[in-house]
């Protein structure tokens, strides 16, 4: 189990992100949370198997609207009893 804080930036908003991410999230069991920032770029965290987390992003990035330009990305320490994945 891992948590991972990410930040996309690229034509993330406005396009569907924050959707897809929920839904790569609730097909792949990975708790967390996403959200805009004022900046134009889109912060998630994630939290679950390692494997899985790694899946979501490829996903994120193969969508026909949006794109992703660069990702930066944080380990986390786990967060004890998060149970789903939304939008903040």
């Amino acid at each position: 189990m891992v948590r991972r804080h990410y930040v996309f930036q690229g034509n993330v908003q406005g396009v569907g992100f924050r959707y897809r991410c929920v839904m790569a999230a609730r097909d792949l069991g990975i708790t967390g949370w996403v959200e805009n920032e004022w900046d134009g770029s889109v912060v998630m965290e994630a939290q679950g198997n390692l494997e899985d987390i790694e899946r979501m992003v490829v996903r994120l990035g193969q969508s026909r609207f949006g794109r992703i330009d660069a990702v930066d990305m944080i380990e986390l320490p786990v967060k004890e009893h998060e149970r789903n994945f939304g939008v903040r």
